[in-house]
């Protein structure tokens, strides 16, 4: 997938350039994440070759240079994906993901309910279901897609309601936060649909680029699960079959 996107990549405007890089993020953040937990030493794991970003790299090259947790807040702080608030792997992986989020709904319009959907199901696992406080600088990152009254809300009943029409609609429905899963799904599914409504349409903008983003997305998504259901010993497709 990340080839495909650095070849698509290579077609697209200046603008277009930056819109893939933002879509591509989640690349960017993978990276991180292994880098953080080795530097934090929180698991044995063996090493992991970072993926080639190319183009597409935000900060990567100069974060992939440090050599302690608090030299990558830092390095965070001073590039685009600004300051964490915290210098721990997990602040630094829910950090990341809150800015690729709030970043992607301010740049690429048609992507603002995915960006703001996929915001609502991170800030619903961390704070209703793992009970965990936001960092102040995520908290006002996720504010600024999510609205300061939803961010605000005391338990996960009142987090639906409180969440714009373009957040809203993944957790319509959800009434607890371990059903948060189900969600998740309704996400990938409405990604791929959406997706498909793109790379159809006439117009001259970015839309089709960003259709074939999301499709290529959903179905890496897809081959993935369907590899761990086989590496488990085999189980129901039902969810696959329903977003093909």
């Amino acid at each position: 997938m990340l080839w495909h996107l650095r070849v698509l990549a290579g077609w697209q405007s200046r603008a277009g350039a930056a819109a893939l890089r933002l879509l591509a993020s989640g690349f960017e953040i993978a990276n991180v994440d292994d880098h953080a937990r080795a530097l934090w030493g929180t698991e044995y794991r063996p090493p992991v070759r970072p993926y080639r970003l190319g183009a597409l790299a935000t900060a990567w090259p100069t974060l992939s240079e440090v050599g302690s947790a608090a030299e990558l807040r830092a390095a965070l702080a001073s590039s685009e994906w600004g300051d964490p608030g915290g210098d721990s792997a997990a602040a630094v992986a829910v950090g990341m993901r809150i800015a690729a989020a709030q970043r992607i709904a301010a740049v690429v319009p048609q992507a603002v309910h995915w960006a703001a959907g996929r915001l609502a199901l991170l800030v619903g696992r961390e704070v209703f279901l793992a009970g965990r406080t936001l960092t102040p600088p995520s908290a006002r990152r996720a504010a600024r897609v999510l609205g300061s009254e939803a961010m605000g809300s005391p338990a996960f009943a009142d987090f639906p309601r409180r969440l714009p029409v373009t957040a809203r609609w993944v957790v319509d429905g959800v009434e607890r936060p371990m059903d948060l899963w189900r969600a998740e799904t309704r996400w990938w599914m409405r990604l791929q649909q959406d997706g498909r409504d793109l790379t159809r349409g006439s117009g001259l903008d970015s839309s089709p680029v960003v259709g074939a983003v999301a499709l290529l997305s959903a179905d890496a998504w897809r081959v993935r699960g369907a590899l761990e259901l086989a590496a488990r010993g085999g189980g129901s497709l039902e969810t696959f079959d329903a977003l093909a």
